[in-house]
């Protein structure tokens, strides 16, 4: 039953958003988007997009983000944010790059969790749209929605990662998260989702929470 009913739920995510796979932040390079998506933390991918514009002319590949001086970065990266620590972890992070995997990002989930400012998330994120690896990427979005469409129940980013690599077959693994994040942005808010626009409301356990506390019938 439980597997019917995720099957059905990543049907109408197909449908409705289809099985193209994009990703929201602009690079052209791995170490771009390795960069690109350390600065989403807490900020916007759209402003993300606009201080990169730049950032990338200025700072090419990470040997130039290893020698960039750290006051001069924290102002160039300073609309996203935290820009303290996103600074001074982009730094070490382009460092190690260069002086332990020759400048090239590395493929391993081992190895990318190893640098300063990677954690799962965004070493998933690399795995996924560089390396074309079975990701499973847990951000705000896919914590919420996941836990409303009863795929988990977990709140822990990582034990959600593990809950949704058992539901979901591999080849939405990136996919899913792709989906949810225009689902999120669109419909499912965190405050006041769209219920009344929402083409999951049958799947959902706070909709249906909702609708008995209210003494609707569903």
């Amino acid at each position: 039953m439980a597997e019917k009913r995720t099957k059905e739920i990543l049907a109408k995510l197909d449908q409705v958003y289809t099985r193209e796979y994009k990703c929201y932040l602009n690079y052209n390079t791995p170490g771009q988007l390795l960069i690109a998506t350390m600065l989403s933390a807490q900020c916007t991918d759209a402003r993300v997009n606009i201080v990169t514009k730049d950032l990338f002319q200025k700072y090419p590949d990470m040997e130039a983000f290893a020698g960039a001086d750290l006051e001069e970065l924290e102002q160039d990266i300073k609309p996203t944010g935290f820009y303290h620590n996103k600074a001074k972890n982009i730094i070490g992070c382009a460092k190690k790059i260069c002086e332990e995997y020759n400048g090239k990002v590395p493929d391993r989930l081992e190895d990318l969790v190893s640098l300063p400012g990677v954690g799962r998330k965004t070493a998933n994120v690399i795995r996924g749209n560089i390396f074309h690896e079975p990701s499973v990427v847990v951000d705000t979005h896919v914590k919420r929605i996941s836990r409303r469409l009863g795929l988990t129940s977990e709140t822990d980013p990582e034990k959600i990662e593990m809950d949704l690599m058992k539901v979901l077959p591999e080849d939405h693994w990136i996919l899913y998260n792709i989906q949810i994040i225009t689902f999120g942005r669109q419909i499912c808010f965190a405050r006041s989702p769209k219920c009344q626009e929402c083409f999951l409301t049958d799947y959902c356990l706070e909709y249906k929470e909702k609708q008995r506390k209210s003494g609707k019938k569903l």
